[in-house]
C-alpha cells in the first residue's frame, strides 16, 4: 500500500530489485514464480524494453536449466545454437599456422550441449514477457538514496517516490550505484586491453564449434551462432582496439581473417563492431545491511573463458534458493544471517573464476617464446587426459549446485 509523505509516495515492497538487465530480471521471475504473491520491485534507470542489441552470450548447461525451471528457455530455444565443441590454438605475432593444442568435444548429459549462444534479444524478450504483469516496474527511473538500518531497506527515486522492503538488491552492472550507497568497496585492475564485439559471417560451417585462438594482445574467439553466423569475441590493446573499430568492414574482415587463420574461410562483417575496456573488479562482500548484491554489481570477470554472465546468474540461483526457502521458514529474508548463506555460497567460487580468468589471461597475453612453450605444453597433456577434459566440461557447464542449476524448481 502507498502512502503520502513529506517527501513524496511511500510504498513497501517484498523485494527490490536494483537493474533491469539479465541478473535482475531472471532474479525477479525466478521469485514470483516460487513463491505465491510476493511483492516483487524492480528499478531501472533506463526504459525496461528489448535492447537494441544484436550480440550474443554464451549461456552454459546449468543456466540453461535455470531458464527450464523458470519456463523461460521455450522463449530463447528456437534462437539458441549449441556449443558441441570447442577448440583452442597458440599463435605468436606474424605465426600463420594456427596448431590445435586442445579440444573439447562431449555433453553434460544425453543430448545436453554443454552450452549455448542465445541472442541477447531473444533472452531480453524472453524475461519481459515473463515478468510483465508480475513485477512491479519503476523505469525509467534512477536511484538517489539507501538506507539499510532497521528492519527495512529504504530506497529513494530521483523523482521523491520511497521505496521500502526487507531486502534490496543491486543488479546494477559493474558502476553499481547502490554497491556505492551501500558503502560497499570493491578490488579493481585494468587490464589495459579492449574486448571487441561484433557478429561474423563465413563461408564455411562452425559445426557448432566454437574457437578460441590466444595470441599475444590476448584471446580472439569465435562462438557458433544459427547459421553459417559467429560472434566475435577479440581482444586487444586499446589503440589497436580503436584502429579496428574504425576501419570500414572490408578491412576489418581482412584483420578478422588473418587474426582466426583458416578456420572458418572468409567471412565478412555482419554488424556494428564495438569496443569496452577490460578489467576485474570484484566487491569486497557481497552482502551488506538489507542488501545483495549479483552479477556485475558483485564482479567482472575477464571474458577470456565466456563466463562472466554466467557467474552473475549462479549469483540469482543461489541468492533465489535462499530467499525461498527463508520466506517458506517464516524468516526475515533480509536478515543478516540470511543474507550471509548466499555469500558463504557464492563468494569462494567467484573468486576461483576471477582468479582462474585473470591467471589465464597473464599466462596467454604474451609473446615470450619460453612462455609459449611451457603453456602449449601443458595444453597438449590436458588434451590426452580425458578425465581431466570431461572434468572441465563440467565445471564450465555449472550443472549442479543450486537448485536451479539442475534444473530444480524452487
Amino acid at each position: 500500500m502507498a502512502e503520502k509523505t513529506a517527501q513524496g509516495t511511500r510504498r513497501g515492497h517484498d523485494i527490490i530489485i536494483v537493474g533491469g538487465g539479465p541478473a535482475g530480471l531472471t532474479l525477479a521471475v525466478a521469485l514470483v514464480r516460487s513463491v505465491p504473491g510476493i511483492d516483487v520491485a524492480l528499478v531501472d534507470r533506463r526504459p525496461l524494453s528489448v535492447p537494441r542489441d544484436a550480440r550474443a552470450s554464451a549461456i552454459a548447461a546449468g543456466v540453461r536449466r535455470v531458464f527450464e525451471a523458470i519456463d523461460v528457455w521455450p522463449g530463447m530455444a528456437d534462437a539458441a545454437n549449441p556449443i558441441r565443441a570447442m577448440k583452442i590454438t597458440d599463435s605468436g605475432t606474424g605465426d600463420i599456422a594456427r596448431p590445435l593444442f586442445l579440444s573439447f568435444e562431449g555433453e553434460v548429459g544425453p543430448g545436453e550441449a554443454f552450452a549455448h549462444m542465445v541472442p541477447n534479444t531473444a533472452s531480453a524478450v524472453a524475461l519481459l514477457a515473463a515478468a510483465e504483469g508480475q513485477v512491479t516496474l519503476y523505469a525509467p527511473v534512477a536511484i538517489s538514496g539507501f538506507s539499510g538500518h532497521g528492519a527495512r531497506a529504504e530506497l529513494t527515486l530521483e523523482d521523491g517516490r520511497v521505496l521500502t522492503a526487507p531486502l534490496a538488491v543491486a543488479a546494477d552492472g559493474g558502476n553499481s550505484a547502490l554497491r556505492g550507497m551501500a558503502k560497499i568497496g570493491v578490488f579493481s585492475h585494468d587490464y589495459k586491453q579492449s574486448g571487441i564485439v561484433t557478429t561474423i559471417g563465413h563461408e564455411m560451417p562452425h559445426e557448432d564449434t566454437a574457437y578460441e585462438h590466444f595470441r599475444p594482445a590476448g584471446p580472439f574467439a569465435s562462438l557458433p551462432l544459427k547459421g553459417n553466423f559467429s560472434s566475435l569475441v577479440w581482444t586487444e590493446t586499446p589503440d589497436r582496439a580503436q584502429a579496428l573499430v574504425a576501419m570500414d568492414a572490408a578491412a576489418l574482415a581482412g584483420e578478422i581473417e588473418a587474426a582466426m587463420g583458416a578456420s572458418l574461410g572468409a567471412v565478412h562483417v555482419a554488424d556494428t563492431v564495438q569496443a569496452f575496456p577490460l578489467g576485474l573488479k570484484l566487491a569486497r562482500q557481497f552482502v551488506g545491511a538489507r542488501v545483495a548484491l549479483i552479477g556485475d554489481a558483485a564482479h567482472v570477470i575477464h571474458p577470456i573463458a565466456g563466463q562472466g554472465l554466467n557467474l552473475g546468474l549462479k549469483d540469482v540461483a543461489v541468492l533465489a534458493e535462499v530467499l525461498v526457502d527463508a520466506m517458506r521458514l517464516g524468516e526475515d529474508h533480509g536478515a543478516a544471517d540470511v543474507l550471509a548463506r548466499y555469500e558463504r555460497f557464492r563468494r569462494f567460487d567467484t573468486a576461483l573464476m576471477a582468479g582462474m580468468t585473470d591467471g589465464l589471461n597473464r599466462l596467454f597475453s604474451n609473446d615470450l617464446a619460453p612462455v609459449r612453450a611451457l603453456r602449449d605444453f601443458g595444453l597438449s597433456v590436458v588434451d590426452r587426459l580425458g578425465p581431466v577434459k570431461e572434468g572441465l566440461i563440467h565445471h564450465a557447464a555449472g550443472a549442479d549446485g543450486a537448485k536451479l542449476l539442475r534444473g530444480v524448481a524452487l
